[in-house]
């Protein structure tokens, strides 16, 4: 399997990838994603050069959003003055299921940002989501803490707001990685 970078082409294809999970996430019982993601903004995404997938042959098998930005209101000032990277979206088709493809893309992730100076690979979860919860931790990740609604610095519900972080390591994740290098995070965050 390969990754690669996503396109602005792929718009559709992960768009109907994140569908799919929706419906399995209702499927187990949580409230995860049942809001349509607006299309322009994962282009945006996609042409920021964050958003990546990993290919089984023409099949999408996965993808993961790994970005220097944190979004808005969920780390402290401490926190965002450390080198760390974010992961969102993390999304295995259901077709790839129980073959640790969430893992191994997580290593890479966390492969990824060590290489890019990040001590950190960080992430928000959705609150409700238990067992999404303790698949992160299984992965290596600790506990940080929760921000529930009210609380983001934005204002508005909170729903995806707990908080884990690890520390980045090279690893070998197995992928035939075909995406660029990635670009040294500025000094001091």
């Amino acid at each position: 399997m390969k990754i690669t970078s996503a396109q602005p082409d792929d718009v559709a294809t992960l768009l109907a990838f994140r569908e799919e999970a929706a419906a399995w996430l209702t499927r187990i019982g949580t409230d995860q994603w049942q809001r349509p993601y607006p299309a322009e903004r994962l282009l945006a995404t996609i042409r920021s050069g964050t958003v990546f997938m990993v290919r089984d042959g023409h099949t999408t098998a996965a993808t993961i959003t790994l970005t220097p930005e944190a979004e808005g209101g969920l780390w402290t000032e401490q926190e965002l003055g450390e080198p760390s990277m974010f992961i969102n979206k993390l999304t295995v088709a259901r077709t790839h299921a129980g073959q640790n493809l969430g893992g191994r893309l997580l290593d890479w992730a966390g492969d990824r940002a060590y290489r890019a100076g990040a001590k950190w690979l960080r992430l928000d979860a959705w609150t409700t989501n238990d067992a999404l919860q303790r698949y992160y931790l299984q992965q290596g990740f600790e506990y940080v803490r929760t921000v529930m609604e009210g609380e983001a610095v934005n204002g508005g519900p909170r729903v995806s707001g707990w908080l884990a972080q690890r520390r980045t390591a090279p690893t070998e994740h197995g992928f035939d990685d075909l995406t660029p290098a990635p670009s040294n995070l500025p000094v001091g965050g």
